[in-house]
């Protein structure tokens, strides 16, 4: 099926980010009061969602912001980039017809910064600093704004969190396997559908 709104997560779906979220961790729990992570722990919990991972390092809730406040700082002095083929594939789609927006928890300033201002320039909506358990609201935004019909639209994501949003929105989902969560979680979310490599992605206008 093809789409006339094509909505994207950033981090884990267009950058490569993952790494230094592992990297970030130990500093972030230290700093907030939760569980450090092992290196042997970290393939299972990609399997996991965003709530079992928060109950497993004992992050509450009401300490999220926080968190996310500190990581997006410490990923401005960062350097993130985009997975290989990440701009000719937008491109393809921008060329094909397709409004191309961005629903993200990470901040503007970094989401403009790791992509580009020419990447940057191609998406009709943006919505970032959107809480990783709120973004239905974010993509309800989106849609208004454009007023493309929900069946007409897809988010792109790479966590269970992301799958969760799009139904709740009313959006199809579709999972890319090279990000935060295991192709194996994903496939088991019954994505419409899901990506193993980047150029893919230029068939959701085919």
């Amino acid at each position: 099926m093809s789409y006339d709104l094509i909505i994207f997560d950033l981090d884990g779906t267009l950058a490569d980010s993952f790494a230094f979220f592992v990297s970030v961790h130990n500093q972030l729990a230290d700093r907030h009061g939760f569980r450090h992570i092992a290196p042997a722990e970290i393939d299972a919990l990609r399997g996991r969602s965003a709530r079992e991972v928060m109950r497993h390092v004992r992050l509450p809730r009401w300490k999220l912001p926080w968190v996310a406040r500190s990581f997006v700082r410490l990923m401005r002095a960062a350097d993130i980039p985009l997975f290989a083929g990440v701009g000719p594939m937008l491109q393809q789609l921008e060329r094909s017809g397709a409004a191309l927006a961005l629903v993200s928890s990470n901040a503007a300033d970094n989401c403009r910064r790791i992509l580009g201002d020419a990447h940057w320039q191609r998406l009709v909506h943006v919505e970032c600093g959107a809480s990783i358990l709120g973004k239905r609201r974010r993509i309800a935004r989106v849609l208004r704004a454009t007023g493309i019909e929900p069946t007409r639209a897809i988010y792109v994501g790479d966590q269970i969190t992301d799958a969760e949003a799009a139904r709740a929105a009313g959006v199809a989902f579709g999972a890319v396997a090279w990000g935060y969560a295991t192709r194996a979680s994903l496939q088991r979310l019954q994505p419409a559908h899901l990506f193993d490599a980047v150029e893919e992605l230029a068939l959701l206008t085919a």
